[in-house]
């Protein structure tokens, strides 16, 4: 059978996933979160209702995680999903929930959550990440251009009562866990030497290729679990975010040639080693959920084939996060601390 035969019969195919057979990530805490969840970022171009019908479907066939945010406009939508899941059996304590402060509320931290949970009707989040360590944010389907008035470089110390509010956010029983997003080793480091309450996971762009070894390495050393967005390239990402020099993991010809060994989709190729290596993907589609989910409970790769995708890296980033930037005459590695030390404002 082809790969995409067998993926068609595993998009229609009716049968729950067990929850219990997809792998577990232990957190610092001891709690366990399910190591693939569904991304909810529809981009520019899918409707919140269609994304809130995914979760209702992804969970029908068996997700448990759910990645959310206030910036993607949707919660509210997939907070009326998430109390019919609830409603239908599953209870609150088998999901795990995440959203994340957008950049124009850092001085809001705890109102902002406040709004999440109102909308995602939910008494608590597992998991409340600050999204981007940069105060600057942008117009929804704005174009590559597009710069926020009052934009500023990442400040540890504006950043310090950031996380101050993160953590009172645990005190008050808002939250459970509270991490970060889109951070480098150098702003980590700072965290780690300055917090209370550590991060219990970064989020940050990996896929084969971009697998970000160096800091995928110091998170784990830290205690620290990874989960990563555009687990297989995010090929519906923004039109900003695009540029000529970008690849496709899951057009590449060793992902592809994995791919037809297994009778899988590439994307699912792309979502084993994602697991395997020890990061929590985060996948979002309307369609191909299930498949997603179901890759991760049988037939693993092998140590070869492991092997071979790691070889596949081309340090190739999609979400440069050029609508980001504090001042003109800047690129967009200006944000990520190329030369090992945060870029100065």
């Amino acid at each position: 059978m082809s790969w995409q035969g067998a993926c068609l019969n595993q998009t229609h195919e009716s049968a729950p996933i067990d929850p219990a057979a997809i792998p577990q990530r232990k957190l610092a805490s001891g709690a366990l979160m399910p190591a693939v969840g569904l991304g909810t970022f529809g981009s520019d171009h899918v409707t919140p209702a269609q994304v809130a019908e995914a979760v209702k479907g992804a969970a029908a066939v068996g997700y448990r995680h759910f990645d959310c945010a206030s910036v993607y406009g949707n919660e509210a939508a997939v907070g009326a999903l998430l109390e019919h899941i609830q409603r239908g059996g599953v209870k609150r304590e088998e999901l795990w929930i995440t959203s994340k402060l957008w950049n124009d509320k850092h001085d809001d931290v705890i109102g902002s959550c406040r709004q999440s949970l109102a909308d995602l009707r939910l008494q608590y989040l597992d998991l409340y990440l600050v999204h981007w360590p940069f105060p600057n944010f942008h117009a929804p389907g704005c174009d590559v251009t597009s710069r926020s008035a009052d934009a500023k470089p990442y400040i540890h110390e504006s950043y310090m009562k950031i996380w101050r509010a993160m953590e009172a956010l645990v005190d008050m029983g808002l939250v459970r866990h509270i991490g970060t997003s889109n951070m480098t080793i150098p702003k980590l480091k700072l965290v780690l030497r300055d917090a209370r309450i550590k991060p219990a996971v970064n989020e940050m762009e990996l896929h084969p290729h971009f697998q970000q070894p160096e800091l995928f390495k110091f998170v784990v050393e830290n205690g620290i679990q990874p989960i990563g967005y555009c687990p297989i390239g995010s090929p519906g990402r923004p039109e900003r975010d695009c540029t000529p020099e970008d690849t496709a993991p899951t057009e590449d010809p060793v992902i592809i040639e994995i791919a037809h060994r297994h009778g899988v989709h590439p994307a699912a190729v792309c979502i084993k080693w994602a697991v395997q290596r020890g990061q929590t993907p985060i996948p979002f589609s309307i369609h191909n959920y299930r498949a997603n989910l179901e890759c991760v409970t049988r037939d693993p790769l092998t140590d070869e084939e492991m092997q071979a995708i790691a070889t596949l890296d081309r340090n190739c980033r999609l979400i440069k996060g050029q609508v980001f930037l504090w001042k003109d005459g800047q690129t967009w590695e200006d944000l990520w601390d190329m030369s090992g030390e945060i870029t100065p404002p």
